[in-house]
């Protein structure tokens, strides 16, 4: 009776649960399960099948005008565009007084260069033997630019739908803002700058980071709000006094 009294319990639950909330909760244990699986298959067990498979099916796009566009699609998710970028939309917001906003993009900035660093030195994984660019120093997996260029592409997203703009344009902008971080994880590949298990891997990270960080961001600002309105109202009152 307990049993059925509990699965009672977990259905009701479940059917409250609003549809978005259930579909990104599936989603976000989905990705973190598929890193896990992927850095325990490639990076422990040294499984290499789905990375030659999908090299050998880039293999035959080496040619040179395609190779200058991976070159500018690689060059969007460097730090060297990506920090520029990340100051410019800081300041756009604090110039706007919309602090909060400016203070958020600002820690997912900060956090996501610190997991693509820490991740990358927990796994210890060696880059491909022969890029077709020049040779970085660091760790391969997971690729730090699909992950950056994800949580970056994703924090657009947020502001767009933020924003008022027709509904139909939102889409298309998202929708473009998702094909420019994958191109940039796919630049990674045909450069040979990174194993396709690597960006992969970058992308599930990239997803369960964005996720966890709107929630977590999310929750601290009504609790910021609620004391910015007691500090108000204190004023008032000591100012009617």
């Amino acid at each position: 009776m307990e049993e059925l009294s509990n699965k009672k319990r977990t259905h009701s639950f479940l059917k409250k649960l609003p549809l978005e909330i259930l579909v990104i909760g599936i989603l976000f244990l989905a990705a973190l399960f598929l890193f896990t699986f992927i850095a325990h298959e490639v990076v422990f067990e040294k499984e290499d099948l789905f990375d030659s498979r999908v090299i050998q099916f880039f293999s035959p796009y080496s040619s040179s005008p395609f190779i200058d566009i991976m070159k500018v699609f690689t060059f969007l998710g460097s730090g060297r565009f990506l920090i520029p970028a990340y100051i410019v939309l800081v300041g756009y917001f604090l110039i706007r007084r919309k602090m909060i906003y400016g203070l958020h993009i600002a820690i997912m900035a900060v956090t996501s260069s610190a997991l693509s660093y820490y991740g990358k030195r927990i796994f210890q994984r060696a880059r491909p033997d022969s890029p077709l660019i020049q040779t970085l120093k660091t760790y391969s997996f997971p690729s730090g630019h699909a992950l950056s260029s994800f949580i970056f592409c994703s924090i657009l997203i947020y502001l767009v739908w933020r924003g008022n703009m027709q509904r139909v344009w939102k889409w298309t902008l998202s929708i473009l803002l998702f094909l420019v971080s994958i191109t940039i994880g796919l630049s990674r590949i045909v450069l040979g700058m990174h194993y396709p298990s690597d960006v992969l891997a970058g992308f599930c990270l990239g997803f369960v980071w964005v996720i966890l960080s709107f929630y977590l961001l999310n929750k601290i600002q009504p609790a910021h709000r609620v004391s910015n309105n007691l500090l108000e109202n204190d004023t008032k009152m000591t100012k009617t006094r």
